[in-house]
């Protein structure tokens, strides 16, 4: 049987989302019947194909994307959109967290796969709802903001660790219960389905950045590095995105930050430098 990391990397090159969907659950279900090798398997790195994504929809920046006002029907469907194309980049970022770094321990790759696989039903569930609405992946835009750190981050696993899973995965949290809020509002059969979808999609989302913040902060034991310290490190060196308010504290605190990083986002400065990004 070959290794996790390379079921990982097939299904990470496919560009049509049914097959790549199909991939990825098959891959998790192998992993979980045969655990990887213990010993480090090298793939080398050939970046074609990497990833694989279909031809639409056409990327933009993010400033270009359509509106998605949930007070019409098409702004509810751009809506969907939008969450459904950043759950397909997810499915990506998580098969390339199992497959890009050699050298870890079984469970990283584990948990890895298991993440996809459940980025994959998200996906399934946004994309059939979507195409309930009378539209489909594809129709409106999107944009990579997501998979731009990705690429950044792409020779330092502690890197991608503390800025993808632990930061803008982590964002998710805070933003869904906004959204959420804002389709309550609509109240229409379609808007609370959507807000039925996120419910499962929090839930999940938690336990990943939960892998995010378990595997970060092993990676800076391993290393050396102080958790919080380095964090600051990489936060400038790779330029995140800026942590804006309002945060899902309660969320965060299940998905593993500690008391002494929710502090800090619940700080004066951290308000203040929200405020002024907005």
């Amino acid at each position: 049987m070959q290794h996790p990391r390379l079921d990982a990397l097939a299904a990470l090159r496919l560009t049509e989302p049914d097959a790549k969907v199909a991939a990825t659950q098959a891959a998790a279900a192998r992993m979980r019947v045969h655990p990887a090798p213990a010993e480090p398997v090298r793939v080398d790195g050939d970046e074609a194909g990497v990833p694989g994504r279909p031809e639409r929809p056409l990327r933009v920046a993010a400033t270009a994307v359509e509106k998605r006002s949930p007070f019409t029907a098409e702004g509810r469907a751009a809506l969907v959109h939008s969450i459904c194309h950043i759950e397909f980049n997810a499915i990506n970022l998580a098969l390339d967290a199992a497959w890009r770094f050699d050298g870890m321990p079984e469970a990283y790759y584990r948990d890895w796969l298991r993440v996809a696989d459940e980025e994959a039903q998200h996906f399934t569930l946004l994309h059939a709802h979507l195409q309930g609405m009378g539209w489909r992946y594809g129709d409106f835009t999107g944009h990579d903001g997501l998979w731009s750190m990705c690429e950044k981050t792409r020779h330092d696993v502690l890197a991608r660790m503390a800025l993808v899973p632990r930061t803008l995965e982590a964002r998710g949290l805070d933003a869904t219960p906004l959204i959420q809020a804002k389709l309550r509002r609509v109240a229409t059969p379609d808007a609370m389905k959507a807000c039925n979808i996120l419910d499962i999609i929090l839930r999940d989302e938690i336990g990943h950045v939960a892998i995010g913040n378990h595997w970060y902060r092993w990676l800076c034991e391993r290393d050396g590095q102080d958790p919080i310290a380095h964090y600051r490190v990489l936060y400038r060196r790779y330029e995140a995105p800026r942590l804006r308010a309002p945060f899902n504290l309660e969320a965060r605190a299940r998905a593993g930050f500690t008391e002494e990083e929710l502090d800090a986002l619940s700080s004066p400065a951290t308000s203040e430098q929200s405020r002024k990004a907005a």
